[in-house]
């Protein structure tokens, strides 16, 4: 049971960051232009970041060598399809609760990997994708705000509800261009799992790592160290 709530959560999580963004911006500022505030490069330097291919975006995901011992890498399956529902945070609503449970965000270029520990309950996926650094913050920070804009709501999938609760955290400061960072709880079935999500994205790349919280902390460096490689 707790196997199966446990992959039911990331699943939705990754169901619920896959719905469409609005084009709109309405942050105010531009992503490379803040970034250009911080490191004193022009903002068309920024803006041209080199935009990687979903084939490159494969070889800088983590593999049970980088992990270490007790990792298992689990097969990817098939896109689910089940109709998500969002309950309680119109936020969400707006962006869209149809997606598809298990999907993932919506950009084209992208890899993905997920990894169980010591043959437990316990996993850690990671997600990469490259795109312009004005899409990638703006469609991240736009679902990162609406989903921990509530504290708790509900997601019907496949005609399983499901009670979240969000949190926003202090993302990890220091590491690529921005940070965001959540804790969701979910509720089914008379079992809740805690989930972690921190994303970072480095110039033209965005990079997920979602959750055990422990297993989130240990592997995030690494993570982006190995994604952000030039060599």
């Amino acid at each position: 049971m707790r196997v199966r709530v446990a992959t039911t959560a990331l699943g939705i999580t990754a169901a619920l960051l896959a719905v469409p963004a609005c084009s709109t911006d309405t942050t105010g500022t531009k992503p490379d232009t803040a970034h250009s505030a911080r490191t004193g490069k022009p903002a068309d330097t920024v803006q041209k970041a080199a935009v990687l291919s979903s084939a490159a975006l494969e070889t800088r995901l983590l593999n049970e060598s980088d992990l270490g011992s007790g990792y298992l890498r689990k097969p990817e399956r098939p896109a689910q399809h089940d109709d998500v529902t969002v309950i309680g945070c119109p936020a969400l609503s707006e962006l869209g609760g149809d997606a598809a449970t298990g999907g993932t965000l919506t950009f084209p270029r992208k890899a993905k990997a997920t990894f169980t520990y010591g043959g437990s309950s316990s996993e850690v996926s990671e997600e990469l994708y490259s795109d312009s650094a004005n899409k990638l913050s703006h469609d991240i920070g736009r679902i990162f705000d609406a989903m921990t804009g509530c504290p708790s709501y509900q997601v019907v999938a496949g005609g399983t509800p499901i009670d979240m609760a969000s949190q926003r955290l202090t993302p990890p400061q220091g590491l690529g261009d921005e940070q965001w960072s959540q804790l969701l709880t979910f509720s089914t079935g008379g079992r809740s799992t805690v989930v972690k999500q921190t994303a970072i994205r480095d110039g033209s790349l965005l990079l997920i790592v979602s959750g055990s919280p422990a297993l989130v902390d240990r592997h995030l460096d690494k993570a982006l160290t190995k994604a952000t490689a030039t060599s």
